[in-house]
């Protein structure tokens, strides 16, 4: 018997796939905000949309506002009303969100107006808007999601809200009260960025110092050891990360309590980078108390004086506000004098602005903005030259540097001191080959205000 002739197949033609919904995004804000925005376009790019740079080529775009100060609500309003120009389809969400009025009576015809941390709402919105398309073939995801900021450095939050009811402050109405994360959740979290090559983690909330407190600092396994929910274990379990490297880690927003003397025994033992923010915001008693600030009875010259003891290398920044309402040229004076005797390294002030909703708007004695502005400048001129002699002091001194830049006009890093964006910079010489995350050695040749200028040491 003949063989059978074979089946001739069918020919079909290859259907190509469908383009992946695109989504543009405007992050705005904090640290914290930052955060917040990484966590939903992680969420984006596991559903399968794509990131786009342009409101031209963007399906929807999500802006996430800031509403702390005037300025910022501003800035979120201008940021919404180019998405609504440009491309029309937008989300908002963020702080501002909170104030849903604001939004509307300038923007009646957005998609979808959420708070912070209401995720599942703008995901919701975006499904509404654009459905996902989602390939788990192609459409991989990184192990420690996605970050907006470089690849070797990372923001961990460690909780959201604040139980402080500071008058000058709204972000308790528009956050909530203290959530602070699990230790173990922290720290699984941190361990896949320092194996993705992270190496600076920065340690972000409202109240650093506070953390756990909610949880009545519950203790959780990680690595097969137990820690607490609060900074000290925290600390400790991010200087045992299971990873090829250790990565430097940077505490923010710690405020001046004594169980922060804890801290500083690790930075002393190398554990932590010997290095903290604390908002001081203020050093006059009378006005720390009409600002209703946490450990306004402290002496946190005192408290100085004992972390530097433990640890003499720590280099401490704070932020100040000038010209809150009440504010005598006496209560400014103090400020001057403690600024002179704390001898802090890294220091930002602002004037007092008036914030929607702050009880610090119906304080008597508003002070005028240009007495304010003279203040500040006053201010600024003073710490200026406590940063300039502090850093003079450094020259001929071999620190650490992270390598953030290397491009045109040279190499650029920061040293344990030096905080992304808000601090100084390290300007480096003779590291032509080198590549932005390298930690290198280098010895100080020069400092100015602000920065320091040092060579490479070969090895």
């Amino acid at each position: 018997m003949p063989a059978a002739a074979a089946r001739p197949r069918r020919k079909t033609a290859a259907v190509p796939p469908k383009p992946a919904p695109k989504v543009g995004f405007v992050s705005l804000g904090c640290p914290k905000a930052l955060v917040d925005s990484e966590r939903i376009l992680t969420q984006l790019r596991a559903e399968g949309y794509e990131t786009v740079g342009n409101y031209d080529s963007a399906d929807v775009v999500i802006v996430n506002t800031c509403g702390f100060i005037d300025s910022a609500v501003a800035e979120s309003l201008d940021a919404i009303g180019d998405a609504m120009a440009e491309n029309g389809k937008v989300i908002v969400t963020g702080c501002l969100g909170a104030k849903r009025e604001v939004i509307t009576e300038r923007f009646p015809d957005l998609l979808s107006i959420t708070g912070p941390q209401d995720f599942r709402g703008v995901m919701d919105a975006v499904h509404t808007a654009v459905p996902p398309r989602h390939d788990p073939f192609l459409d991989l995801l990184p192990p420690q999601g996605i970050k907006l900021t470089p690849r070797h450095y990372a923001y961990v939050k460690i909780s959201e809200g604040c139980n402080h009811k500071c008058s000058f402050c709204i972000i308790p109405s528009m956050r909530g009260k203290l959530r602070s994360r699990p230790v173990d959740e922290v720290l699984v979290e941190a361990q896949k960025l320092a194996r993705a090559g992270v190496q600076e983690l920065l340690v972000i909330s409202q109240d650093t110092s506070a953390y756990g407190a909610d949880l009545k600092y519950a203790r959780r396994s990680f690595r097969d050891r137990e820690y607490e929910t609060r900074m000290l274990d925290l600390c400790r379990g991010l200087a045992n990360l299971d990873a090829p490297h250790r990565p430097w880690v940077r505490l923010h927003y710690v405020y001046p309590y004594p169980h922060v003397d804890g801290v500083i025994e690790l930075m002393a033992e190398g554990l932590v980078l010997p290095y903290l923010d604390v908002p001081f915001q203020h050093a006059s008693t009378a006005v720390l108390k009409r600002m209703k600030r946490p450990a306004a009875a402290e002496n946190t010259l005192r408290r100085l004086e004992a972390w530097r003891s433990i640890c003499p290398d720590i280099a401490v920044r704070s932020t100040f506000i000038v010209g809150f309402p009440g504010e005598t040229e006496a209560e400014f004076q103090t400020l001057l004098d403690w600024l002179d005797e704390a001898q802090l390294d890294r220091v930002g002030a602002f004037t007092y602005s008036p914030v929607e909703g702050a009880t610090a708007n119906a304080l008597p004695g508003a002070v005028p903005q240009e007495v304010m502005d003279e203040r500040l400048e006053r201010f600024m001129t003073r710490q200026a030259a406590i940063s300039e002699a502090k850093l003079a002091k450094k020259i001929g001194k071999t620190l650490e540097v992270l390598v953030d830049e290397v491009g045109p006009e040279g190499v650029i890093g920061r040293s344990y001191a030096d905080a992304p964006e808000i601090d100084g910079r390290v300007i480096l010489e003779g590291g032509a080959r080198l590549k932005a995350g390298q930690r290198v050695m280098a010895t100080v040749t020069d400092a100015d205000t602000h920065d320091l200028y040092a060579t490479v040491v070969k090895g």
